[in-house]
């Protein structure tokens, strides 16, 4: 039996959303029981773009914040990266708002290099992931709610695409021309072989509609947490009433017996914080990219990487 707790949570201001953390985590243990004294900790928040600052399109930094606290109180040391579509995590973090907290904490950004590992799956001998992840002594998930315009929802197991270093994704997607449910079993083998510690969902304010950036913000206030990501993603499609079968995501991890069977719910049931009206992307668009946006989306990424962050960063320090 898999445990995710569910709680409401109205607030991203620090108070009230550091007690929301602490009772949401009491049921598993509470920080302790997932960091230890010394542990490097890897926060690993969507940052999915720095082009849409204020539509609810990434993990809040409020939320990273509060935490990193708890990380830091229970003896680790937390350090935060992403992958992200566009640009550097550092670049995405500024313009999102992060400085100010990662400076406040002494939290380094770090950006992900990519390492081949090797893998036990009939499909995938071996996947390329963020070394900084691999290493790291407990990874931290912290994924957004969103609606995807190709893969429905984006949650707990969407969410560690991220650790899937620069434009690896993008060829990815190319793949995804060739057997979209192979696209979807890679994702579910990268969470799995990631292998997060705890994920913490931020659903105090989701992004619905046509995500993963170009929908609407929507106020749910609520908050989730499990040990198991699977389980945690079953959860909140029930909670949002999302058919799971139009969902690659839980397709893959259902093929491969990795969605829990039962799911214990010590706190609220995804019932009592129901969501009748959740507003799903207007039309599925393909998951593959054509070899010309392939090579569009790295060039836009290079450019942004290396020209457009650091003349942006020139400029602030003038």
């Amino acid at each position: 039996m898999s445990i995710v707790s569910l709680l409401r949570a109205e607030t991203y201001d620090a108070a009230p959303l550091a007690a929301s953390l602490e009772q949401l985590l009491a049921p598993l243990g509470g920080m302790g029981a997932i960091v230890k004294p010394g542990d490097r900790v890897l926060l690993k928040p969507n940052l999915l773009t720095g082009s849409r600052p204020g539509h609810e399109c990434i993990t809040r930094p409020e939320l990273v914040a509060a935490v990193a606290q708890q990380v830091i109180a229970a003896g680790g040391k937390p350090f935060m990266g992403d992958s992200p579509a566009f640009g550097s995590a550092k670049g995405v973090a500024r313009t999102n708002g992060y400085l100010p907290m990662l400076q406040d904490l002494n939290i380094p950004v770090v950006e992900f290099h990519g390492h081949r590992y090797a893998i036990d799956a009939e499909n995938f001998d071996h996947l390329r992931l963020s070394k900084e992840a691999m290493d790291a002594d407990v990874v931290i998930n912290l994924p957004k709610v969103k609606a995807h315009c190709q893969l429905t929802m984006t949650l707990g197991v969407k969410n560690l695409f991220g650790c899937v270093p620069g434009k690896m994704k993008a060829w990815w997607h190319l793949e995804a021309g060739k057997d979209q449910d192979r696209f979807g079993e890679m994702l579910v083998q990268t969470a799995n072989a990631i292998a997060p510690n705890l994920t913490i969902l931020d659903g105090i304010i989701a992004h619905q509609g046509n995500g993963p950036s170009g929908g609407e913000a929507r106020p749910l206030g609520i908050l989730a947490a499990s040990p198991d990501v699977f389980a945690l993603d079953c959860a909140i499609l029930d909670l949002l009433n999302v058919d799971p079968h139009t969902v690659p995501t839980y397709n893959a991890a259902a093929r491969l017996g990795l969605n829990p069977e039962t799911l214990e719910f010590p706190l609220l049931t995804p019932e009592e914080l129901a969501i009748a009206d959740w507003k799903l992307p207007d039309t599925l668009v393909p998951i593959d990219f054509g070899a010309p946006r392939i090579l569009k989306s790295t060039f836009k990424h290079l450019y942004i990487r290396w020209i457009k962050e650091p003349m942006q960063t020139y400029s602030n320090t003038k």
